[in-house]
């Protein structure tokens, strides 16, 4: 039988039509939860499962009008893997309780970089004392920052706009790894959604087309058990962007990622107010006399 340790990933793959894409119910005991599948690669679609409980699960995949039953072990979880990072009060913990007190650091565009960078970023990453790096997954477009990127998260379509319904293989399996690597270095990978620095209209996006991108981060990439999400950086120089969109994509999260992955939102000036979607505040500012101002209005 297969095993899986605990806060590890289970990846099933069906080769399937875009019409058809195929969900997973996994079972233990009085447990039950619903994956999506996403399209890992053209007519190939996958699922992932992050188990959260040891012992044996079940699982049932329903496409194309087939059905595959299956199960697994989860095992303990050993060495530097400590699940999810959640909240406890004023402070985090990992799920299996082992204190987390975050270092962070950003690296926005560092995926977007040639191959030789990345790595070097890596390197420089897994000498450094930083558990949490802050990253866009849209490319970023600024001062220092100019290159143009090598891949894209999505195709154009024959007018020239971006196809969220057509991603690019190639960029989400380099995002992937990028992932994969952040967590054997126990390094927190806090995603960026959305953000105003940008030359290639991804900040354009209309909502709907927002909400297929988010579903597609969902279903991909809420198995890995570091990424948190951050619905922007700096949110209020999205001027695309109104309040109730804002609201759309931290509820499209909440309601939508099974494991409840840590969410907040980040500002320049005004911060963005309390919302049940919220699970802790990402706060740029100065004026660190003001936090026990911001602990009574979030009420923590």
């Amino acid at each position: 039988m297969k095993q899986v340790e605990k806060y590890g990933i289970i990846e099933l793959e069906f080769k399937t039509d875009e019409n058809a894409i195929p969900e997973a119910v996994f079972i233990q005991k009085e447990i039950s939860i619903r994956i999506k599948g996403f399209l890992k690669n053209p007519g190939i679609y996958a699922i992932r499962f992050m188990p959260q409980n040891e012992g044996l699960w079940k699982y049932k995949v329903v496409w194309q009008n087939k059905t595959e039953k299956g199960e697994f072990e989860c095992i303990e979880n050993s060495g530097s893997n400590h699940g999810p990072v959640i909240t406890e009060g004023f402070h985090f913990k990992y799920s299996d309780g082992t204190k987390y007190i975050p270092t962070g650091t950003t690296c926005y565009a560092w995926i977007h970089q040639t191959p030789e960078l990345i790595e070097q970023t890596l390197e420089t990453l897994s000498a450094s004392p930083f558990n949490k790096i802050r990253m866009c997954i849209f490319p970023k477009s600024m001062q220092y920052n100019n290159n143009e990127p090598l891949l894209f998260p999505f195709r154009k379509n024959d007018e020239g706009k971006w196809n969220v319904s057509d991603p690019v293989s190639e960029f989400w399996e380099l995002l992937d790894d990028c992932i994969s690597k952040l967590s054997g270095l126990g390094i927190e990978a806090d995603l960026i959604l959305f953000h105003p620095y940008d030359r290639w209209d991804f900040s354009k996006l209309s909502l709907d087309e927002c909400l297929t991108y988010l579903d597609y981060c969902i279903n991909r990439l809420a198995s890995y058990r570091n990424v948190w999400w951050s619905l922007a950086n700096e949110y209020d120089l999205v001027f695309t962007r109104t309040p109730d969109d804002w609201h759309a994509f931290g509820n499209k999260l909440k309601s939508c990622d099974p494991y409840n992955h840590l969410t907040s939102v980040h500002n320049i000036i005004k911060i963005f107010p309390k919302s049940g979607w919220m699970t802790h505040c990402s706060i740029q500012s100065n004026k660190t006399d003001q936090c026990a101002v911001w602990r009574k209005e979030f009420g923590i």
